[in-house]
Parts: structure tokens; sequence; C-alpha cells
């Protein structure tokens, strides 16, 4: 069984590009190396899979077809490349269609050209918005996305549907809720947090600490993608949406008081006005997740700070 996976060397593809290996599939994996974050950094995610004989490396801006139309025939593609981040998003709204819409546009066209009906697509819960309903459901229509990187996952979800219908490929749009745990991007706040927490800095907590988000640990995330490759595989005529979440939300109050506890380190904490694009809750309901992929989360929030917090202590000293 051959799978592509597209942004092999992030947080989530590194990961599961490792487990895939691990289940002895043959793996393609395609990365630009997009300088939102330093190549280095993935050098090192890659580092951990990149001699497995299984493995295949190809440094490839999806944006570029003639260069994607060099790649073969696969049995599944996994697509997890993505110009990452809300708020940067609202600075450089072109750059997120080009990477976004655009690339996940060329993608589809090579599938379609080879013959590939397999496809899960990284989508987000960034797509819900500021919705009334809680906890989010993936009946939602998601008319009201606040930042142009949900509204390149919502375009990237209506054109899966249209090539499901037009070409009979079978996709599994997975919205993932704030993933995190080892190699988790810099960016992102448990990273920042930890970094300048254990360094004595002070750190930016936007209002008043209680928006909130449904953290969910990345083996958990990675055990989701891997049934949504299995499920594909065994079915037929497949256009679903899926929450990847924990079905638990968490404070930001909170999320600095657990990392705090894990450093056993008392943080300075500078209050800043709520951030522009922002949602203030993220919320997962995983009943459908539960009931076609047999996902149910197995990290509690707390233990997968504490093994962040290892993980970070191990690779910095």
């Amino acid at each position: 069984m051959k799978i592509l996976v597209t942004g092999c060397a992030g947080f989530i593809g590194s990961h599961l590009c490792e487990k895939l290996l691990e289940k002895s599939f043959i793996v393609v994996g395609v990365d630009n190396f997009d300088d939102y974050y330093s190549k280095e950094t993935k050098e090192q995610n890659l580092s951990y899979f990149i001699n497995h004989p299984n493995f295949t490396f190809v440094e490839l801006d999806l944006t570029n077809k003639k260069e994607l139309f060099t790649l073969n025939k696969f049995d599944v593609v996994v697509h997890l490349a993505a110009k990452a981040g809300v708020r940067p998003s609202i600075e450089t709204p072109l750059d997120y269609i080009k990477h976004n819409i655009e690339a996940s546009q060329n993608l589809l066209d090579f599938m379609v050209s080879r013959n590939i009906k397999k496809y899960i697509f990284a989508s987000s819960s960034s797509i819900y918005g500021n919705t009334s309903q809680i906890p989010f459901t993936e009946n939602d229509p998601c008319n009201h996305v606040i930042s142009p990187y949900a509204y390149t996952k919502k375009a990237g979800e209506m054109m899966n549907y249209t090539y499901h219908h037009l070409n009979e490929i079978d996709v599994v749009n997975l919205r993932f809720f704030t993933v995190f745990g080892p190699r988790q991007r810099p960016d992102l706040a448990i990273h920042k947090f930890v970094n300048l927490i254990r360094n004595e800095q002070p750190i930016e907590m936007y209002g008043d600490g209680s928006s909130a988000r449904d953290y969910t640990y990345i083996d958990d995330v990675i055990f989701g993608i891997v049934s949504s490759i299995n499920y594909v595989l065994n079915n037929v005529n497949v256009y679903e949406q899926i929450n990847i979440g924990n079905n638990y939300p968490v404070s930001l109050k909170k999320l600095i008081e657990a990392i705090s506890a894990s450093l056993k380190i008392n943080p300075i904490v500078n209050q800043i006005a709520q951030q522009r694009g922002e949602v203030d809750i993220t919320f997962a309901d995983i009943s459908k997740a539960k009931e076609l992929l047999n996902y149910f989360p197995q990290t509690k929030f707390e233990d997968g700070i504490f093994q962040f917090v290892n993980w970070f202590k191990k690779k910095h000293g």
C-alpha cells in the first residue's frame, strides 16, 4: 500500500509518516519547507524516519503543477500541507489563497490524472467561527468564518466535494482541534509558553484568559488519521466531515496553570487585548468520529502537557 503525505516535515505530518512506516506502508512524503518556521526544525522532524527503507522524500511545492505531476500513482493521498496561522493570514491573505486553495486544486487535478480515488484532507476547527452551537457538530453550515486561514480550509472542503461528485474520489475532511504534543510548531501557544516560562520571560495572555481550546494530543490525532485511511480504503462513495478533537475545552488561564505546574515555575503574565480573527472557544462533538473511526481520545490534557514539557526539556537541555 503506497501513501502520499503532503507536509511530511511538519508537526502532524512527521508523526503520521512514522506511524504509517511502523504499519509497513510505503510512504512518499513531500514538503516545500515553507518559511513560516525554520527549515532546521522541519529537517529535525524528518530525521526520525528519513532513512527508513520504505520512505521517500521529495522537496516539492504543490503550487508548481509541473513538479507535482512528476509523481506517480498512490493508493491514498493524505493532504496535510498548508500555510498555517490564523493571525498571519489576516496580513497576507493572498499567500493563503495560493498555498491552501491553489495548491489543493493542483493536488486534486493530479489525483484525477493518476486515477487516485482515496483522499484525506486536513481541515480545521477554525471553520466553525464563533458559532453559537456548542459543542461544534459537523452539521453546522460553517458560513461565518472569521479569518482568511479559515476560509481557505472551508474552500478546500468545498473543492473536495466537487471532485468527489465529478470524479468519484472518496474524501474524508478531518477538522482538527488545536493539536499539541512533541514537535508542535514553535509559534503555537503551548510551545511558546513553555519556552518563555522556562526562561523566566513574560508571556502574553490574550483577553481575560477565558477563551478556550479543545486541545487534542498528537497520538490521538494520528490514530484518527490512520483510521480515516482505513475507512476510505474499505468503503465507496465516501464524503465526510469528521471532527478530531478531545471533547474538552481548556481555558487559556487553565493552560497557563498546567504548564506552570509541569515546569514548577510561576509565570510572568502580561494581559493584552484579544486578537482579531481568533474564535472565543473551540469544542468538538466527536460522536461521528467515535462511530465511523472508533476514535476515543486516550490522552488527558494534563498528561499531554507533561509529555510535551518532558520532550521540550530533552530537546533544549
